[in-house]
């Protein structure tokens, strides 16, 4: 076995199949340094802050590809200025290597205006400001949405929900301010459908049922009757229904007379206007009655009255004159009744000179409260 090992034959396969795949090793470094520039490195140029356009024809003068990327609008820089690139300037890359560019756009990025229409005023207001749109001018316009928004405007013009504008951009808004009042019906007898259509909407009215003689839907029929009728006045917003036929209103007399007596209220003006009036009337407030304890009255018991004798007095009588130039006054006792019941009764004997007759004890008065 050992001989046949060391046949030379045997030794000579041996040393072709090594040399076979060292220049196939060889052969495969080779073309992967031709390739890929094997030692051939190029320092990447620092274009940051120059124009994207001066940026490229370095970068081609250099054999670098680029890409441009757009980053988020930077108003301290210049527009199309190149903000960044990478690798990082300096670096050392291949021929061919593609560096990328980041360039500062020309404006704010492009924005939908957001669906604000017929909504609320301060809800609007507040969505147009969360995405970035300021708002400019507040146009206030009568409309039966009042505090609605009616439209966005932008450089005069309306602009739809979805619209694209550039990012902080100054628009308009027209907010509705409620209807207004006693607007004057306008007549649309004897004109079109169409051309009532018109005329009601100019006068900020709507258009409310369009009743066809024949049943149909033609525009260019004629309107014979409307209402309310022309010169009242209704407020801003309000329907007005329209009959239309195919004749004119002369020929619909009788139809017309029939809708009166229908829509049309008949005044009797005969009768004296009733009049109103208004009776205000302040409810009064008593204040409330705290009873009061009565006392009660006790009745005093009347006290005897204790009759006194008077006393008798002793006096010395005067001596008596002459019978001539005096006479002796008596006072029969029968009189005694003549006296009124105040005066004391006189005694029916003759009282002493310088002696009061003695009178009776009074009664005590008893005042009952």
């Amino acid at each position: 076995m050992l001989k046949s090992l060391f046949n030379w034959k045997v030794l000579l396969n041996l040393v072709v199949a090594i040399g076979v795949f060292v220049g196939l090793v060889w052969l495969t470094f080779r073309w992967l340094e031709y390739h890929t520039n094997h030692g051939q490195e190029i320092p990447v140029p620092n274009v940051v802050n120059k124009s994207v356009h001066d940026a490229i024809k370095i970068l081609d003068d250099t054999g670098l590809e680029y890409e441009v990327d757009s980053a988020n609008y930077d108003p301290k820089f210049r527009p199309f200025q190149v903000l960044q690139i990478y690798p990082a300037p300096g670096s050392r890359v291949k021929d061919g290597r593609t560096v990328r560019l980041k360039v500062n756009p020309r404006t704010w990025a492009q924005i939908a205006v957001p669906d604000v229409i017929n909504k609320y005023s301060g809800l609007a207001f507040q969505r147009l400001d969360q995405v970035g749109l300021k708002i400019g001018d507040t146009i206030y316009e009568p409309s039966i949405q009042k505090d609605a928004l009616l439209r966005i405007l932008y450089k005069g013009n309306a602009v739809n929900p979805g619209t694209r504008l550039p990012r902080f951009s100054v628009i308009d808004v027209v907010v509705g301010t409620g209807p207004m009042r006693n607007i004057s019906i306008p007549n649309v007898v004897g004109l079109s459908v169409k051309e009532a259509r018109a005329v009601i909407t100019k006068s900020m009215f709507e258009v409310g049922l369009v009743e066809h003689e024949d049943g149909g839907k033609d525009e260019s029929d004629i309107i014979y009757y409307q209402d309310p009728a022309s010169g009242d006045v209704r407020d801003q917003g309000m329907q007005i229904d329209l009959w239309a036929s195919k004749r004119t209103p002369a020929e619909l007399r009788a139809k017309v007379e029939q809708l009166n007596s229908i829509y049309r209220m008949k005044v009797d003006t005969s009768l004296p206007p009733v009049r109103y009036e208004e009776v205000h009337s302040e409810p009064s407030y008593a204040p409330p009655v705290v009873p009061v304890p009565v006392p009660k009255k006790e009745t005093p018991k009347a006290e005897p009255v204790k009759a006194e004798a008077p006393k008798a007095q002793t006096t010395t009588p005067k001596p008596a004159a002459s019978t001539s130039g005096m006479e002796k006054s008596k006072t029969p006792a029968g009189n005694s009744s003549n006296h009124t019941a105040g005066t004391p009764a006189k005694s029916a004997t003759t009282t002493p000179a310088g002696q009061q007759p003695a009178q009776k004890p009074k009664a005590k008065k008893v005042v009952v409260e």
